[in-house]
């Protein structure tokens, strides 16, 4: 019967549906589990979405609501009028929260539910949160990039590219299935959220798959970690990052003025792989006697040093 087959449906919401909420990871895994429960019993189900998180998706303010006849509420602290929204647009449905957070158990929006499945609140012990026994993503993980980008470099005038090729290296990456670390070289003893030291930035670097650069030093220090390198070169005709790779014998290299996604997709590809091992062949080589010669290796001369005073 239409009637019976309403009545089986499960709308699933959580923050992550309402237009003001926000998507965390968490949230999300705790979706995947309740979801993997719901597919396992065959009970069908649709999930409402925040628009700014999942523009495509099904959302709370188009959801027909005489189309369900159970919503579940997961994740997150039962408490707000945004929550007591929900008791007033689903009247008909029965209504569970499930691993939910409790604050006050006498609210209007924890006693708007028939059954509430917290995982933490007063007087209760605590259950296991639903984003611990999600299910397992698939393999192979998402590569981690490091992202190392300036906006400055005023001294390159009218050959600057800078801003352009940030705008069109992070609209790239938004769409790479990747997780991103922005990072920066500049050191700071004061700002947790900066390294204080080389060695500490050395020690992100070299715990990553790749770094994504338009900076001379995003580069060597990647490549003396043994992290492959994409770098492009913020100036247009090339400058310090060309002259650089080429010292390093480092050819995952863009020109600004021949920068597309299809050339950023060609070095992503090699540097996970091919370029996996060549990072680490020029870190040894930094490492050893083959590297090629540098400032240092002349300045006593510079300074005439040895010389009689």
């Amino acid at each position: 019967m239409p009637g019976e087959r309403r009545a089986s449906r499960v709308l699933l919401t959580g923050w992550f549906s309402f237009p003001d909420g926000e998507a965390t990871a968490g949230d999300v895994l705790a979706l995947h589990r309740v979801e993997d429960v719901l597919r396992r019993s065959a009970i069908p189900y649709d999930v409402a979405w925040s628009p700014g998180f999942r523009p495509g998706a099904l959302h709370l303010d188009d959801v027909d609501a005489g189309r369900y006849g159970r919503l579940v509420f997961l994740c997150g602290p039962l408490h707000g009028p945004q929550v007591e929204a929900l008791h007033r647009r689903f009247p008909h449905c029965l209504r569970v929260a499930v691993g939910t957070s409790v604050i006050d158990p006498d609210g209007p929006a924890v006693t708007g539910f028939h059954h509430v499945l917290a995982r933490d609140a007063p007087r209760s012990e605590p259950a296991l949160d639903l984003a611990a026994r999600a299910p397992a993503p698939a393999l192979p993980a998402p590569p981690v990039a490091g992202v190392v980008l300036t906006h400055g470099q005023h001294e390159y005038g009218t050959a600057r590219r800078h801003d352009v090729v940030a705008r069109e290296v992070g609209s790239w990456l938004h769409g790479k299935d990747c997780a991103r670390v922005e990072l920066e070289t500049r050191l700071d003893t004061h700002d947790w959220r900066l390294c204080a030291t080389p060695a500490q930035l050395e020690s992100v670097l070299g715990r990553l798959d790749l770094v994504v650069t338009d900076r001379l030093h995003g580069m060597v220090l990647a490549l003396r970690a043994g992290t492959p390198a994409l770098a492009v070169d913020p100036v247009e005709g090339g400058a310090k990052v060309t002259a650089q790779a080429r010292a390093c014998g480092w050819p995952a290299l863009v020109a600004a003025e021949r920068l597309s996604a299809g050339e950023l997709d060609r070095w992503w590809h090699w540097c996970l792989s091919s370029g996996v091992r060549e990072a680490r062949r020029v870190r040894d080589e930094f490492a050893g006697y083959a590297a090629a010669r540098d400032g240092a290796e002349g300045l006593l001369e510079a300074l005439g040093a040895g010389r009689a005073g």
